[in-house]
C-alpha cells in the first residue's frame, strides 16, 4: 500500500503563528505545534524558552502531496515569516524561535536548498535568507495548550496583535489555496 501523505518540520518563530497559517491550507491534513533539533528529550514549553534545549519551535505538517507540494508549503513558510533574521521573529528571540526547516528526505532537502537559493538569486529580502537545513531526528508535541492556539483564543492579545496580521497576509496572498 503506497503512503498518501507526507510530513514537512517547519521553524519560524512562534509555532502559534505557523500553526494558524498552515491549518487554513488546502491539502494540509494535520498540524502539531512541538519541538525539534534539541538535545533534551521530552521538553517542556518552560525548557525551551529558556533556550538552554537547542530546540525550535516547530510546526509538524501531515500533507497530501498530490493536493500541495513540498515546494507549495515553502512558498507559504517564506512568506510568513522573516527567513532573514537570525533566531529572532519580532519581539520573540532566541534560538528556539529559528528560522529552520528539518528536512525528512533527499527531495525536501533539495527542494528546500533550490527555494533558499531562487529567493537569495531574486534579492526580495534585501538580505540572505539564513533559515537552517537540518535533516528531521524527532519530533516532540507540545503540550496541549499549545494546539489551535490562535483558534481557540482568537482575542488573546498576542494573538490579535502578532498572528492575525500574518493569517490576514496568508489569507491575501494565497486565497486560492485556502481549504473551503
Amino acid at each position: 500500500m503506497q503512503e498518501t501523505t507526507e510530513v514537512a518540520t517547519l521553524g519560524g518563530g512562534c509555532f502559534w503563528c505557523l500553526e494558524a497559517v498552515f491549518e487554513q491550507l488546502r491539502g494540509v491534513e494535520r498540524v502539531e505545534s512541538g519541538y525539534a533539533g534539541g538535545s533534551v528529550a521530552h521538553p517542556t514549553y518552560q525548557q525551551v524558552c529558556a533556550g538552554n534545549t537547542g530546540h525550535a519551535e516547530v510546526v509538524q505538517i501531515t500533507f497530501d502531496p498530490r493536493a500541495i507540494s513540498f515546494a507549495e508549503l515553502l512558498d507559504v513558510f517564506f512568506d510568513i515569516h522573516d527567513p532573514t533574521t537570525l533566531n529572532r521573529q519580532g519581539a520573540d528571540v532566541g534560538t528556539q524561535y529559528r528560522s529552520v526547516i528539518f528536512y525528512h528526505s533527499p527531495e525536501q532537502k533539495r527542494v528546500a536548498e533550490e527555494k533558499i537559493a531562487a529567493l537569495n538569486a531574486s534579492g526580495v529580502y534585501g538580505r540572505p535568507v539564513v533559515t537552517q537545513l537540518a535533516p528531521f531526528q524527532t519530533f516532540y508535541r507540545a503540550e496541549d495548550y499549545h494546539q489551535g492556539y490562535f483558534r481557540r483564543n482568537p482575542y488573546q492579545g498576542y494573538c490579535q496583535v502578532v498572528i492575525a496580521p500574518k493569517v490576514a497576509k496568508f489569507r491575501a496572498h494565497f486565497a486560492a489555496k485556502i481549504k473551503v
